[in-house]
């Protein structure tokens, strides 16, 4: 997603930056910190094309419902998955994780976290710059090799 469509994209305004636990420029807006129904935050939150949350955890979990642009979500161990427009990913509790935009794309995320966050160790640079996303044949060909892996 450009700039110029990230006002076409967006639900609620751009917000603060963010200085502390992010690399790049990124902007939120609380949307909801009432206690009372879900005692729950929800914010919307909004990444430059490059910018990404340190590695961090939460004590109850958290859940992502992306609403515009592309973007990275990666648990520790495993490896990155793009996430687009539409998406939603259940974070469950205690598990290391970090999301931002891809290098080419703004990206726009609700977050509804509930309970304490845990902040860690920034994202690494050179081995963030080297992620790329899959394209469709080339998740065809991984599933295909893995379905027809031999002993």
């Amino acid at each position: 997603m450009k700039h110029e469509e990230l006002s076409n994209s967006t639900i609620f305004p751009l917000g603060q930056k963010v200085e502390a636990n992010f690399s790049g420029d990124a902007y939120l807006k609380m949307v909801f910190t009432d206690e009372k129904p879900l005692n729950t935050s929800i914010g919307n939150v909004t990444f430059a094309p490059g910018s990404r949350n340190n590695w961090h955890s939460h004590k109850v979990g958290q859940v992502l419902l992306v609403t515009g642009g592309e973007g990275w979500y990666q648990e520790e161990g495993k490896a990155a998955q793009l996430i687009k427009k539409g998406d939603v990913v259940n974070i469950p509790p205690n598990v290391k994780h970090w999301h931002g935009a891809t290098k080419d794309s703004w990206f726009v995320h609700l977050a509804m976290t509930p309970g304490e966050t845990e902040w860690l160790e920034p994202v690494d640079d050179e081995w963030f710059n080297k992620l790329s996303p899959v394209s469709k044949d080339q998740k065809r060909f991984i599933k295909r090799k893995a379905v027809c892996k031999t002993k």
